[in-house]
């Protein structure tokens, strides 16, 4: 398994529309970006990720899981642009901030906080069991 950072305006698409999707989950639309589109096309069934409100409080607000690997998205005709649907698995205890996370050593060379504006990015195994003791998720 792989893991993954969605990043998010959370007036544009939040936690709360994510978790409205249940089981169906929802195309995640919208990248162009070639890098990040590279990311999603490497995604697979069952791979999780960090869901991150971009604006506001800046924070990883949920754990979301892939439900549909890479395709056309919909919302172009242009084929270069593919996504990922996903669905979201749980909400942390306490949301983990980009500050928390930039101040956190084991946490220094994580791509969000190398290069932020990246709407997509991978997460390793290892930030990924730091985040998650950050938020309060146990992890086996």
């Amino acid at each position: 398994m792989k893991y993954w950072l969605f990043k998010s305006e959370p007036g544009v698409w939040s936690w709360d529309d994510q978790t409205a999707r249940g089981e169906t989950g929802e195309e995640w639309d919208g990248v162009r970006n070639y890098q990040a589109r590279n990311f999603m096309r490497d995604m697979a069934l069952g791979d999780r990720g960090f869901f991150y409100h971009s604006q506001g409080e800046k924070a990883v607000v949920g754990i979301v899981e892939v439900c549909a690997t890479a395709h056309p998205d919909s919302t172009t005709d242009d084929d270069r642009w593919d996504c990922v649907d996903i669905r979201a698995v749980a909400p942390l205890t306490r949301p983990v901030t980009l500050a928390e996370i930039k101040a956190t050593e084991a946490l220094s060379e994580m791509v969000l906080v190398r290069n932020s504006r990246l709407s997509v990015q991978p997460v390793t195994e290892a930030e990924w069991q730091t985040v998650c003791a950050m938020g309060g998720i146990e992890q086996n």
